[in-house]
């Protein structure tokens, strides 16, 4: 038993001073390439057995003879096996530079293609990872794409609806102190007009950078939609009878809602004025409310005669007023945009859909904790 223990301890001991040895080698070699380390850990089991092996075989004091056979056939496994692990390291390390030349396809705004071939199970993890992170780059950079090509219509159409109406105030306040103007009341009406118009765009511009920026305060109470939607309504009277436009609201449950009374009638106000300027005279605008299984649902349905395919994507964009098809209301397209804010800000959602005639704006709001 007592030369057991001295044949284990000796062997402990001749391995455990190259394990030492090649953790202290390993620390240095650790910002090299995956090459070097392959190679050390390597080489750190083969000499560990080799020194173990030889550090019992000089200890049980072994003939010259039988000594040089049992060192001549450890090391020459040794050497078997440091060759063997080290071409096994290279496949790995192959297939980790393979890795890194398609990671390089993130910097060049590409799509990640995981190499061909067979890998270790962490490898192919990792393959697994930067193709789903290459897709969500890619999405990404489509959604950042389409947001500037938005920014960059929406200054256009911003400085074109400015440039107008101040190159009015211009003439008519020029008109006013050189003393032309033939009727100054009624000048000083367009000019309040005007200004009122100004003032409702900076209004939008700013009600929507809260929006984008997160930041659009909300003080939900229960209130009731049937209430909502007639005070929306009431608003929208006096501009569906200049347009000659019929508002029905007879589809309107008495659905409970806990939502920001101020910003939901803003809601309700854009749909309806989109609505109304889109439809032609003697059509009609409906608006209804109903609990569904989703949430509830408040849809705005106008008779616009439908909007292109392929525009339906785009009509709660900042900045979308139409196709040339579709003569564009007054304004900078930030209604429905504001529309879609608000909607999200209350966890609902906004969509749009075409029906025979007309379109359908539907507005869906989670169900009011009971």
């Amino acid at each position: 038993m007592r030369d057991t223990l001295l044949i284990a301890l000796y062997a402990f001991a001749g391995a455990a001073a190259a394990g030492v040895a090649g953790a202290g080698v390993l620390r240095l070699v650790r910002r090299r390439s995956l090459t070097a380390s392959v190679a050390v850990v390597a080489a750190v089991g083969v000499v560990a057995m080799l020194a173990g092996t030889l550090a019992v075989a000089w200890a049980m004091f072994l003939s010259s003879h039988d000594l040089t056979v049992v060192t001549t056939v450890v090391a020459m496994a040794a050497v078997v096996s440091l060759a063997s692990a080290l071409l096994l390291g290279r496949w790995v390390v192959a297939r980790s530079r393979a890795l890194t030349d398609a990671a390089r396809s993130f910097g060049d705004a590409g799509a990640f293609a995981a190499p061909h071939g067979p890998a270790t199970a962490e490898l192919d993890a990792l393959s697994r990872e930067l193709a789903t992170t290459s897709a969500r780059l890619a999405e990404s950079r489509e959604r950042e794409r389409a947001l500037e090509k938005s920014r960059r219509e929406l200054v256009a159409w911003i400085s074109h609806d400015l440039r107008t109406p101040l190159a009015g105030l211009r003439a008519m306040s020029e008109a006013l102190e050189d003393g032309v103007a033939t009727d100054p009341d009624r000048y000083l009406k367009q000019i309040r007009t005007e200004v009122e118009r100004l003032n409702d765009m900076v209004g939008d511009l700013f009600e929507l950078s809260r929006i984008h920026a997160g930041t659009l305060p909300l003080s939900p109470s229960r209130i009731s939609l049937y209430d909502l939607i007639g005070d929306a309504l009431a608003g929208a009277d006096p501009l569906a009878r200049e347009h000659g436009v019929r508002l029905v609201g007879d589809g309107v449950e008495r659905v409970p809602v806990e939502v920001d009374a101020k910003e939901m009638t803003r809601v309700l106000g854009n749909l309806l004025v989109n609505a109304i300027r889109r439809t032609p005279p003697d059509g009609t605008v409906a608006i209804a409310a109903e609990r569904t299984d989703d949430g509830v649902v408040l849809s705005v349905t106008d008779g616009c005669g439908g909007i292109p395919e392929e525009d339906l994507p785009r009509v709660f964009d900042t900045g979308w007023r139409g196709t040339d098809a579709r003569t564009p209301p007054a304004g900078a397209g930030l209604g429905l945009a504001i529309v879609r804010g608000i909607v999200e800000a209350h966890q609902g959602r906004a969509s749009v859909r075409n029906i025979p005639g007309g379109c359908r704006f539907e507005v869906t709001l989670p169900h009011p904790a009971p």
